[in-house]
């Protein structure tokens, strides 16, 4: 009943939901779309209230920010009586313009909430997709943002009222850093049509493709203490599901059946589990609203029937102790007078069959540093060095690496006078980035994923697929 009439919402009920939110105020002048040079890829005036050249106004204001000690602007500021909102999205600046008081949390949902719908709908979100399929990408923001109040957000919803076709863009043109390119690597477990592939799209002939895509990503914060102990260590996961069903058929999810959700007894409705104590402990939890949880206490099943467009079937915390997945040692020594010798190690503490890619550690040095040489080990492939001389930080770059493997650097600074600070005070702490395919470091696994409809003719493809990321990754020194 209420998705009847969302979808038939008459002029007069668009007219009290615009009351609504103009009461509360929650609306916005402009919508647009930069790239990282500054180019307006979309733009949509809603309100004509903003001054022309506002997103000319933004970008210089965010390439040259300097305000308050901060190295980059935040996502909220305000310029002459404007606040610009932005969030970054695969290099991509989305941005909200507004004169009047309204809640920043609401916009900056609101903007990666448009980049989703954007992507669902293009299945590639990048600057050349939004180009070549600008005529469907302005029809969406017609019907999400109506005279600068928010309409809808649901990819489903909008399939009623969106009738464009997107261009499809080679995903051998994505960016290698990309979540998209993590996916599309080729083997029969990783299928990267899931991060490329419209919700509109059909095969040819006109047949939709029958496939579901589950994705758990893990993003690891780690704080290692000088000597090498893990001083704080936290995982931020979440299960991501995509369909291409037909007909929304009912879905099981079955996860380990030794999950324990906090550490006491209670309801899984409170997010406790009565399950005692498990392999797998999960601080916390928050399912979709999709979610059914019957049976989840019992046998650590999910029933849901998905909606179009992907979305987060479960959001997880985890605190408890597990192996990182590299250990990295550093450390700075005086060499003689204005010399110093840096040594980083990074040792890959996962198993052989899996590889780590797009990794890079980062180290400040010491303030007086003028130069820095660089000796990588013997028959190193796909690494590179940098000194970045504006902020004094030592930069090395990483295309793999194979579980179980070392890689150490050496680099031997040259100050520009002599510092009566121990250097190793200046210097640190070594952070790193780093993107591992088919690894997840709580171990929370996905045991089946069951449809309860099956097409009598073919049956769907399942695809599950596992990806950890860096969010903090620290070693002092």
């Amino acid at each position: 009943m209420n998705v009847q009439l969302s979808l038939n919402i008459s002029h007069f009920q668009k007219l009290q939901l615009q009351e609504v939110c103009a009461s509360s105020g929650a609306m916005i002048s402009q919508f647009f779309v930069l790239s990282q040079r500054g180019d307006n890829i979309v733009f949509r005036d809603y309100r004509g209230e903003v001054q022309k050249g506002s997103a000319e106004i933004f970008f210089r204001k965010v390439k040259f920010w300097e305000d308050g000690g901060l190295q980059e602007a935040p996502p909220v500021f305000n310029v002459d009586g404007v606040n610009y909102f932005h969030v970054k999205v695969v290099g991509l600046l989305f941005v909200a313009t507004t004169r009047v008081n309204i809640s920043p949390s609401f916009v900056l949902e609101l903007l990666q909430r448009i980049a989703r719908v954007i992507k669902d709908y293009l299945g590639i979100l990048n600057e050349d997709s939004l180009r070549k399929n600008f005529v469907l990408v302005y029809e969406l923001l017609d019907e999400v943002i109506d005279f600068g109040y928010v309409q809808t957000t649901s990819t489903e919803l909008l399939k009623s009222y969106v009738f464009n076709e997107p261009l499809v863009i080679d995903a051998a043109r994505l960016s290698p850093l990309g979540p998209s390119a993590v996916f599309a690597q080729g083997t029969k477990r990783m299928p990267g049509i899931a991060v490329t592939k419209s919700v509109i799209a059909t095969e040819p002939g006109g047949r939709k493709r029958e496939e579901i895509f589950v994705d758990i990503i893990e993003k690891i914060s780690i704080t290692f203490s000088s000597s090498g102990y893990i001083l704080t260590s936290e995982i931020d996961g979440t299960i991501q599901m995509k369909s291409y069903l037909s007909g929304n058929p009912e879905i099981r999810l079955a996860l380990n059946d030794d999950l324990s959700i906090g550490g006491s007894q209670g309801s899984v409705y409170g997010y406790r589990s009565s399950s005692g104590s498990g392999t797998v402990i999960l601080d916390d939890c928050n399912f979709h609203e999709s979610v059914r949880l019957d049976s989840f206490d019992m046998d650590r099943t999910l029933s849901l029937v998905p909606p179009d467009g992907e979305f987060p079937v479960m959001n997880y915390r985890m605190t408890q102790e597990f192996r990182p997945p590299f250990r990295i040692n550093a450390l700075i020594e005086e060499a003689g007078s204005l010399k110093a010798e840096v040594i980083l190690k990074v040792s890959a503490e996962f198993a052989s069959s899996v590889t780590a890619n797009t990794i890079k550690v980062q180290m400040p040095l010491p303030k007086f540093t003028s130069r820095v040489s660089f000796e990588l080990e013997p028959g190193a492939v796909g690494q590179t060095t940098d000194f970045k001389e504006a902020n004094k930080r030592l930069e090395w770059s990483l295309r793999k690496i194979v579980g179980g493997s070392e890689h150490t650097l050496r680099a031997k600074l040259t100050f520009s006078q002599e510092s009566h600070v121990n250097i190793t005070k200046e210097a640190g702490p070594v952070s790193m980035t780093f993107t591992i395919p088919m690894y997840n470091a709580s171990r929370l696994q996905v045991k089946y994923l069951q449809i309860a409809k099956k097409s009598a003719t073919h049956e769907p493809y399942r695809w599950v697929r596992y990806v950890t990321q860096a969010n903090s990754y620290v070693a002092r020194i």
